[in-house]
């Protein structure tokens, strides 16, 4: 061996010998090549989809999840998914897409997606190779052609991957079948994506000279199968391809597998700097094959790229496919009569357990006479049942005798075939039944289309075949303004045209707009269908009840919470009790059958925002939406709020800023149909959903740790001066020490006047018989007429005012005060209103101190009106009001306090009840 060696040096030194430096190189790498170790075995589609269910059945409450089932559907959260992909990261070592899960949310259709991450992720890493070097070829293969290099192929005795199909046109390549390789075969799946190069990296293969436009070379292999023809370079055209083509090779009115629909779409996607249409070339033989990094940005025309934030602006071309063939759907629906046009006796209803159907139940109950089925979500009628006098006494509605009288609960579900029920339930709902209102939806932002179509498509064809189904009945469809949720749409009036769904990402509004444009068409088959649409719906006027899961909720609670607000034009959104009476309204009144209805009200402005806001002393901070975002999430993670995780997860999701984005920045939503029925039903009209409806509803929300109210920590929304001088003197004895207090009266909102009619008290108390230094106000509040006004003991005197501090001195000593202004039947009201009796006494003890301080009265109007002080923050129109709310509030509060002394003496003396009754004078 020695000899050898020597012989190959000196025939190199003297520039002869049959070996080359390339040749010599090629040995090289062959001779490493048999010391490594043996390549991973290709990714299992079956095997991935089967680890994908088994950790997703770990966050569901049935503790399994079938490979083909939605993970959602299964009773899965978005808490779980989160939980789930970090579980699935860990486990199989690739970073995973958090919308990915929420798109399709099905392990086999995850298991395809992820299998080509899993494919690179056991490929070896790349072997360098010098610069300008040609890959050698192993002694005995057949020489590539010009311009092609040397790429892998399975297996002898296996096929490849991509094959050109036997007939086809030149320039067509065949996508292979989605069925399981042999063993020891590549999945097509994966062979199919490691053909891409990855973003950026040079292609080692070169186009050969001629090949047309929109073709790829694919060299031979080396070496070759036993048997197999040694073939030449060969250009296979990969067609352009639409959101509906099928892979050549598909048998025309045949849907491609999901498997060859994924490989037909990675084939598609070009390199950076490759022509349009033009597929990367294949990787060197000893290159392992590259596959494009996550989150790359597909091709555009012309060889160029979307941005990174564009590729979300679009909707997905699979959920686009789906779409189409659920609209077809509608066309299979038979045809039926005009229905009775009579106000409906016997009313079935889905989606009464949710936040707007369980306040439709109750209207349909008092303004109507209908006996209303209500389909439920449960194993038996007894849990069905329970489940909804649960949500209902949830939502602070009526559970009573009379309510479970007047409705039937059936269990079932609206995303299975006839709802779930038995054959002869549903055909005798059929033929009873007069009307169907459908409110059941899944109302989840970051779900895609695949993961909602059951509920919110699906199920609202089920229902217009139920009503289509014997006795002729309309169907009443809760829609949503979301169909309008294209970004930059410029109208949204009841007839006009929805937004294009190729511009609608988010799978709920693509979910909406699908149902409602199926429902459509089944208007082509005589079903007369009313598409009623709420924008946000907020919460109830009177009980403050709201939805958690409410994108209006979430953000009214982090405008309060955070005091910023985004800059927005409109935001469309009603009080439930509105929105809920109005749609009851159009169900039970048959010319308005029919038509289509914008249930939003009077849309706010961003000036109405910060307004009313301003006047609960909530003064917020108008952002740039990308600004908000940033600093919304940014608090939400420094603090976490476990009721508004929903909203921090849509702010981090790319497809549901989208739809955030086009909520808050569309126009206002038109309702001239609607506001004519209200009109004409004699209702109450559409008002703006303003601070004091919002009022109720932003008390529970801070009270469930959703919002902030105005705290006297917060910056004073007005406040003022107030001197007492007077005198106080031991219990029992004359008051003869001068005492005396400088004190700043503010309140932090109009709603802590309105609320609790109570004035913050800051300052100083001086008095010589307590300690020579001042003594400090630690915590102060004074009452206006408490308890309103009843007079403590029986007599003449009423409460006006009621002091209450808390004193601390300079050595750390702690003392309060009580001090009460009261109005009497006396002409001296001028005093009345400044005159306070004080009782003062260390904390914990009785009162030592009695004596009266009074506000001189040349300070009176120059502390209390002329100087009222207003918010900088606010404007000058702003100031202004505010100063009038509050001396028109608290001269009418003082003027009641004042008149009922006198009203009690007047009833006195007239003495009403002189004349004695029968059982007075017997007694």
């Amino acid at each position: 061996m020695r000899d050898v060696n020597e012989a190959i040096a000196e025939s190199i030194e003297r520039g002869g010998g049959g070996l080359d430096v390339p040749g010599l190189l090629a040995r090289v790498r062959a001779a490493g090549a048999g010391s490594e170790p043996p390549p991973a075995p290709a990714p299992d589609l079956d095997g991935l989809t089967a680890t994908v269910a088994n950790a997703a059945g770990r966050h569901l409450p049935a503790g399994r999840l079938d490979p083909d089932a939605d993970f959602f559907d299964a009773g899965g959260t978005s808490v779980g998914a989160v939980e789930l992909i970090a579980e699935l990261e860990g486990e199989l070592g690739i970073e995973v897409d958090l919308d990915e899960v929420f798109a399709d949310a099905r392990p086999r259709s995850l298991a395809r997606r992820w299998l080509p991450l899993l494919g690179t992720a056991a490929t070896p890493p790349p072997t360098t190779e010098a610069p300008g070097s040609t890959p050698a070829t192993p002694p005995g293969a057949p020489t590539p052609a010009p311009g092609a290099e040397a790429a892998e192929l399975p297996t002898p005795g296996t096929s490849s991957a991509v094959t050109e199909s036997p007939g086809a046109p030149a320039g067509t390549m065949a996508v292979p079948d989605a069925s399981p390789a042999a063993p020891g075969t590549p999945s097509a799946m994966a062979v199919s994506n490691a053909a891409l190069a990855a973003p950026g990296m040079p292609s080692a293969a070169t186009e050969p000279p001629g090949t047309p436009a929109g073709s790829m070379a694919v060299p031979d292999a080396a070496p070759a199968a036993p048997g197999t023809p040694s073939g030449d370079a060969r250009a296979l055209r990969v067609p352009a391809a639409g959101p509906g083509a099928v892979p050549d090779g598909t048998p025309a009115g045949a849907a491609p597998s999901s498997a060859a629909s994924e490989a037909a779409r990675t084939a598609r996607a070009a390199a950076p700097g490759t022509g349009a249409g033009t597929a990367p070339a294949r990787t060197p033989a000893h290159r392992p094959l590259p596959v494009p990094a996550r989150r790359t940005p597909p091709a555009l025309p012309g060889g160029g790229h979307r941005a990174d934030g564009d590729r979300y602006s679009r909707a997905r071309p699979e959920d686009l496919e789906q779409i189409l063939a659920d609209l077809a759907l509608a066309d299979r629906l038979p045809f039926t009569d005009v229905p009775e046009p009579v106000p409906p006796r016997r009313v079935l209803l889905t989606g009464a357990t949710g936040f707007l159907g369980s306040h439709m139940l109750l209207d349909l109950l008092r303004h109507s006479d209908a006996h209303v089925y209500c389909l439920v979500r449960a194993e038996d009628e007894a849990a069905a049942t329970a489940r909804l006098g649960e949500q209902l006494r949830g939502y602070r509605l009526p559970w009573s005798s009379e309510v479970r009288r007047r409705i039937t609960v059936l269990p079932g579900d609206i995303r299975r075939p006839r709802l779930g029920l038995t054959d002869e339930r549903w055909h005798t709902l059929a033929h009873e039944l007069d009307s169907v209102v459908g409110v059941a939806a899944a109302v989840d932002f970051l779900r895609g289309y695949q993961s909602l179509r059951a509920s919110n498509v699906l199920g609202a064809l089920t229902l217009a075949e139920l009503a289509a189904t014997g006795r002729p009945k309309p169907l009443h469809h809760i829609s949503s303004i979301a169909v309008f949720n294209e970004v930059g749409i410029t109208s949204m009036g009841e007839d006009d045209p929805l937004a294009h769904i190729d511009r609608l990402v988010s799978g709920y509004d693509q979910s909406k707009w699908a149902a409602e444009v199926a429902l459509r068409r089944a208007r082509d088959h005589g079903l007369v269908v009313t598409a009623l649409r709420p924008g946000g719906i907020g919460g109830h006027t009177k009980t403050g009840a709201y939805n958690a899961q409410d994108l209006s909720s979430g953000l009214i609670s982090a405008f309060g919470r955070f005091r910023t607000v985004p800059a927005f034009r409109h935001l469309n959104a009603a009080p439930v009790d509105w929105v809920s009476r109005v749609a009851v309204a159009a169900i039970c009144e048959p010319d308005a059958w029919g038509f289509d209805y914008n249930l939003t009200g009077v849309p706010n402005t961003l000036d109405d925002v910060v307004r009313d806001m301003a006047l609960g002393g909530m003064h917020v901070r108008v952002q740039d939406w990308d600004e908000w975002r940033t600093a919304t999430l940014a608090r939400l993670q420094a603090e976490p709020v476990p009721e508004l995780g929903f909203l921090s997860r849509v702010l981090q999701s790319p497809t549901a800023l989208k739809l955030c984005e086009a909520t808050l920045k569309g126009p206002a939503a038109e309702a001239a149909r609607t506001d004519a029925l209200v009109a004409a039903l004699g209702l109450a009209p559409a008002a703006r959903y303003d601070a004091q409806d919002q009022l109720k509803t932003f008390e529970k929300l801070a009270g469930d740790g959703l919002a902030r109210l105005p705290h006297k920590d917060d910056q004073p929304y007005l406040w003022f001066s107030e001197t007492t001088e007077g005198t106080v003197g031991p219990v029992g004895a004359t008051a003869a020490t001068p005492c005396s207090m400088a004190l700043t009266l503010s309140i932090a909102s109009m709603y802590q006047l309105v609320k609790e009619r109570r004035v913050d008290v800051t300052g100083q108390v001086t008095c010589s018989a307590l300690h020579p230094e001042p003594l400090t106000v630690e915590r102060g509040d004074l009452w206006v007429r408490p308890e309103e006004g009843i007079p403590q003991q029986h007599g003449m005197r009423h409460q006006l005012l009621r002091y209450r501090l808390r004193l601390r001195d300079a050595d750390g000593g702690r003392w309060w005060l009580e001090g009460r202004k009261y109005a009497r039947a006396r002409r001296d009201l001028w005093r009345q209103t400044r005159a306070l009796t004080v009782e003062i006494g260390r904390e914990g003890e009785a009162a030592s101190l009695l004596g009266e301080v009074v506000v001189p009265a040349d300070s009176y109007v120059r502390d209390q009106i002329d100087g009222i002080r207003v918010d900088p923050r606010l404007t000058g129109q702003e100031k202004r009001a505010a100063k009038l709310t509050w001396l028109a509030w608290f001269g009418l509060e003082m003027g009641r306090g004042l008149v009922a002394p006198f009203a009690r003496a007047a009833a006195d003396l007239l003495d009403l009840r002189r004349t004695p009754t029968p059982t007075e004078h017997n007694r």
